[in-house]
């Protein structure tokens, strides 16, 4: 691939996926986008430069699509989950006692795997929850990964990474080699396409945001503006988690760490100043 080829498909991604790619990924944008060069018959990186410049919509999302790393598993990292189930689903079930609503987003939901497992965990604590409404919206950059996951179907390797075997028995239903997710939790799960430089006000406010493994990506400014419009759409007293690697320190003081709680991130001072106060935990 020429220099100029790899220059614009980098300066290409970064404008519509937000991807940070250093000049040793080149290898990478080879190894993925080659293949996409044979699906759309072109013979070179070049000619595919030349088919996005061209606005062609079917090339740039599979580009996009392409290059955008779509790794998860159930109850990925467990930790973000047994908090989930341990302190934040506690402290909504009292701060939300009145209301009996509660909104969820899976900022980066690839084939829902994240999503699915934040329905289970409320479905084994549905005693708690009788007579709420709860919505998760599962957002991704990948129509193709949203599809996946609107099927609920996962291969042996997927529902073996993670997934306890008793919610595999009490939630799946084995289809010869695969394994199809209860379509009652699927009820539960609002998937939607979204990329998240653009503007996602029309999602509404939410109590708890999972955005976990996807800022790594970026780069420090759009890491700063992607938090920052998350803290927007947060309830005063909600909470973002994360992913190990990630952090808002540097970034935003839009967001704080909780100071508890490593991964879990709470709005800062000025940014619930003359709001409802931050959850309390639950007695």
């Amino acid at each position: 691939m020429s220099d100029a080829a790899f220059d614009y498909l980098r300066t290409f991604l970064k404008d519509r996926s937000g991807l940070a790619l250093g000049p040793e990924k080149l290898y990478l944008v080879e190894s993925r986008l080659n293949p996409i060069c044979r699906r759309f018959n072109l013979a070179t990186l070049s000619d595919l430069c030349t088919a996005l410049r061209t606005s062609r919509r079917d090339v740039e999302q599979a580009v996009v699509e392409a290059m955008t790393t779509n790794e998860t598993f159930f109850f990925r990292d467990r930790t973000p989950f047994d908090m989930f189930r341990d302190v934040l689903l506690p402290r909504a079930i009292t701060a939300r006692a009145a209301t009996r609503r509660l909104r969820i987003w899976s900022a980066a939901a690839s084939s829902g795997q994240e999503p699915y497992s934040l329905a289970m965990l409320l479905k084994e604590a549905a005693p708690r929850l009788a007579g709420w409404h709860i919505e998760i919206v599962a957002t991704d950059l990948s129509t193709e990964v949203l599809e996946k996951a609107k099927a609920g179907i996962y291969s042996h390797f997927e529902v073996q990474r993670g997934l306890p075997a008793q919610l595999l028995v009490k939630y799946f239903t084995q289809q010869g080699d695969r394994w199809r997710i209860d379509p009652g939790l699927g009820t539960m799960i609002d998937f939607r396409p979204l990329n998240l430089l653009q503007p996602f006000d029309h999602l509404g406010t939410f109590d708890i945001v999972f955005c976990r493994n996807v800022l790594i990506y970026f780069d420090m400014p759009t890491k700063s503006d992607v938090l920052r419009r998350i803290a927007k759409a947060l309830a005063p007293d909600g909470a973002v988690l994360l992913g190990a690697a990630e952090t808002v320190i540097g970034l935003t003081d839009a967001l704080v760490p909780d100071g508890v709680h490593r991964g879990l991130y709470r709005k800062g001072v000025a940014a619930v100043a003359q709001t409802a106060p931050p959850l309390r935990a639950a007695v």
